[in-house]
């Protein structure tokens, strides 16, 4: 599907104006097709020539003012319009459009607990002509109004109220959803199938929540929790925004095998249902879905009501969300320690991302995005955690009284609209008389993350404290000084905390105190700012003796990020982290932290920045680790435990009895934990084909499919593997097998590489980036991005596959998509060779 290019949007946008478009979707004409017909009105603002796009199965009428157009003339999924006269239009385009297997435009899903069919859109970014005809820009809004041709059980979901309009007699469905107001062709939702659903109102507003009939019961069991997270966000939403919520509804559906964790459409937005929880979660995870719903609301009016005029100011919708996601949900509801879990879980994710050469600024130059294809590379860890790490240092600087006030003027410029970087930072700066555009230049067109360092020098009669900078952008930070406890060393008391200036020029004059020195200068230590933070050498013995004696978690998980900052960068031994997560860890009450050092101790430090050799003792030292664990933080540990567990003979042990117990902790397994332990005695060889049959029928469900999936891709033997190859990378037409959904490829490709199986499956690391290659050809973006990430051969940390890699991105047949994750790869590939070279 080709690109559409920002000059092309420019040149339509100057000769249309769209103002409605009558859409009638059937779907009720198979598994494979769904009838497509639209109305679209617009005006020509002067003669010219310009198309529209759609990308059919088949294209059967299509009509410009009366005139039949040639189906023959569509090319690459564009139709010319050619001759128009400056005036009013209208188009009318019938078709069959394809269902999809992959998360992209109209995804169809059987499910496998109860044979239900459910069907719905995700357009974005440029998908909605995989539906329907359109101007598919975002600066070209249009009023949507929707009917929809359904079978009879079914109920239609859609951006506005959805109301059954054929008395329930007819053999099909048929609904009408209210007309929007004007929204962009990437925001139009639908969303069809027999939900289960709990409807409620609140401010006058229908509410609803949707899930599959499969799902029911547990959707049921945290109803209370989900809608009381949306009311109270909806309301401080309303309390700090001057504008009213500008939709008619607010349904929120959890859909199966959803590419992201959710999407912002107006009145309809759509979540994985991996959020409705079938099995136990932490509060942490909890908290992560109530974060996502905040930040979906958020998009509401950062993306629907003011919506970006081109891709490169993506950063206004997702930076903007990410942010007010998690400080709305730690003002309006008992999660008050939300930016813990931002700084462990998702700010390394920023810090990665701006570190690789792929980097780009928060707002990067027009030039940098020219295409569509180049503006979808960019949804990644800078346009949201970075960018969101940047406002939070914005508010911090200029004030949330100057900021919200900018905002405001911002919704009330551009209601209904769209705006770029240039009007949000002229209506901050109509708000203060800061200067905001200095702000702008150094903090969103820069890249890479600054690093702040305390430089300590002894004085008469006390000590100076002067801050190290590297980089260019000012920063306001907290510092903490902390002291060891005199009667006990494991515990640090604060001594002194206070906010100060870092100029970009590194102007910034020192401060002087009287008195000793203390034990801990900890610099950004409530983490406003966006930096890497060093330490002096007296500061990092006291951490590494008694980090688990800081007493705010958000203080302790700077630190961590310093910590994974400094393995990465080669400067900490990887098994110092180790050491660092033994001695502390057990006395941790953050769940989030504790999740977080897990997590990069088992997949970074065991897994591929400690050498080969070294990982047994790894694993040893972790499973003792997490064995500490249970008694505090049971849930979190039993993962972890059971992802390193080493004695099969324990782990069957605990499959059979449904409980894992360790000392006098016991945790009962519930279907995903039973999936955990099936899959890691697979890999250990202790687990058969049949041994995964008999849990699949225990558990038929979609996640029941995909641990299967998982598990049969770990089988330890050579005709295992195959099988799994050819489900993963060869097309029907070779294998005599169907393509994989999105979901289930992402499973396969995980259960594939591990590193109990280097030996086993070496020979397939040279044929992974030929296959990748036309499998990203084949099959589009969204499968390009998950054998990028998910069928990457991870395990294997030489030479011989950074050189492949290498060779493989020289080829002009990489798709944009796969070459930005490939390219990523290979960088993190890269610097675990570093990091082993430098510790070895």
């Amino acid at each position: 599907m080709p690109a559409l290019t920002r000059a092309a949007a420019e040149n339509r946008a100057q000769l249309i104006d769209v103002q409605h478009y009558a859409v009638d979707l059937d779907l009720t004409r198979g598994d494979e097709v769904f009838g497509s017909s639209t109305v679209i009105r617009f005006t020509a603002l002067a003669d010219g020539d310009t198309f529209v796009e759609l990308k059919p199965a088949t294209l059967h009428r299509a009509v410009l003012d009366g005139h039949e157009l040639d189906p023959a003339a569509l090319e690459d999924n564009r139709l010319p319009l050619t001759g128009l006269a400056a005036g009013p239009h209208e188009l009318r385009v019938e078709a069959d459009m394809r269902y999809s297997r992959t998360g992209e435009g109209m995804h169809r899903f059987t499910d496998p607990a109860d044979g239900e069919t459910y069907v719905y859109t995700q357009l974005f970014l440029d998908d909605v002509q995989r539906v329907l005809a359109a101007f598919d820009q975002p600066d070209l809004k249009a009023v949507f109004e929707v009917t929809v041709t359904a079978p009879p059980a079914w109920t239609v979901l859609g951006n506005g109220i959805a109301e059954r309009v054929d008395g329930n007699r007819g053999r099909e469905g048929r609904w009408r959803i209210a007309p929007t107001p004007p929204i962009s062709t990437y925001l139009l939702a639908v969303a069809a199938g027999p939900w289960h659903s709990v409807r409620s109102e609140h401010a006058g507003l229908p509410f609803g929540l949707h899930c599959r009939r499969s799902l029911a019961p547990y959707l049921d069991a945290d109803e209370g929790e989900l809608l009381a997270t949306t009311r109270r966000c909806f309301d401080r939403y309303h309390e700090i925004f001057q504008e009213p919520y500008p939709f008619d509804s607010y349904d929120q559906a959890f859909v199966p095998e959803f590419n992201a964790g959710a999407m912002e459409n107006p009145g309809l937005v759509t979540f994985r249902d991996d959020f409705v929880f079938r099995s136990a979660v932490t509060d942490t995870e909890r908290q992560t879905r109530g974060m996502v719903i905040a930040h979906e609301m958020a998009h509401m009016w950062f993306g629907d009501l003011v919506t970006l005029q081109w891709w490169d100011d993506i950063w206004l919708n997702e930076s903007f969300a990410e942010y007010m996601g998690f400080q709305v949900l730690s003002e309006a509801t008992a999660w008050t320690d939300t930016w813990t879990d931002f700084a462990v879980a998702r700010k390394g994710w920023g810090y990665d991302a701006d570190q690789r050469p792929s980097t780009h600024p928060v707002a990067p130059d027009a030039a940098a995005v020219p295409d569509t294809a180049s503006a979808l590379l960019n949804f990644d860890g800078i346009s949201y955690a970075k960018g969101a790490s940047a406002l939070r240092q914005l508010v911090t600087w200029l004030g949330e009284k100057d900021f919200l006030a900018g905002i405001n003027d911002h919704f009330a410029r551009h209601r209904f609209g769209n705006a770029t970087l240039a009007d949000f930072i002229d209506s901050l700066a109509g708000a203060t008389d800061r200067d905001v555009h200095g702000w702008a230049r150094a903090w969103l067109r820069t890249t890479g993350p600054d690093t702040l360092t305390p430089e300590i020098t002894a004085t008469a009669d006390g000590w100076r404290l002067a801050v190290g900078h590297e980089g260019s952008r000012p920063h306001r930070i907290a510092v903490g000084l902390y002291d060891v406890a005199p009667a006990d060393p494991a515990r640090l008391v604060r001594r002194e905390h206070f906010h100060t200036d870092v100029p970009a020029d590194a102007s910034g004059e020192p401060i002087d105190f009287t008195g000793p020195r203390p034990d801990l200068v900890l610099l950004n230590d409530d983490d406003l700012t966006y930096a890497k933070i060093r330490f002096d050498e007296q500061s990092w013995s006291t951490v590494a003796a008694a980090l688990r004696g800081l007493p705010a978690a958000l203080s302790r998980a700077v630190v961590w990020n310093a910590a994974r900052d400094l393995v990465r960068d080669g400067e900490l031994p990887p098994a110092a982290y180790l050491e660092a997560a033994r001695a502390h860890l057990p006395y941790e009450t953050d769940i989030a932290i504790v999740e977080g050092v897990l997590a990069f101790a088992r997949g970074q430090i065991a897994d591929r920045y400690l050498p080969g050799e070294q990982r047994p003792a790894a694993l040893a030292t972790l499973d003792a680790l997490a064995r500490e664990l249970l008694s505090r933080h049971p849930l979190s540990a039993t993962r972890a435990l059971i992802a390193v567990a080493t004695d099969t003979a324990e782990l069957r042990a605990w499959l059979d009895a449904e409980t894992v117990t360790a000392g006098a902790t016991a945790q009962a397994l519930d279907p995903e934990l039973r999936w955990q332990l099936l899959l890691r005695l697979t890999v250990l060889g202790a687990a058969t084909a049949a041994d995964i049959d008999a849990e699949l029928a225990r558990d038929p469900s979609a996640t029941g499919q995909e641990g299967a999936a998982r598990c049969r891709a770990a089988l330890p033997d050579p005709a295992s593997k195959q099988a799994a190859w050819e489900a993963l990378f060869a097309t029907g037409d070779i294998a005599g097998l169907p393509e994989l959904s999105n979901y289930l490829f992402i499973a396969t490709a995980q259960g594939f590489w591990q590193p109990e199986h280097r030996d086993l499956v070496a020979d397939y690391v040279p044929l992974f980036y030929p296959a990748a290659v036309a499998l990203a050809a084949r099959r589009g973006p969204a499968l390009a991005e998950a054998a990028g990430r998910f069928a990457f051969p991870l395990p294997y940390v030489d030479a011989e596959t950074l050189h492949l890699g290498e060779a493989c991105l020289t080829g002009d047949d990489v798709t944009p998509a796969l070459r930005r994750k490939l390219a990523d790869q290979l960088d993190d590939l890269s610097r675990a060779l570093r990091v082993r070279g430098g510790h070895s």
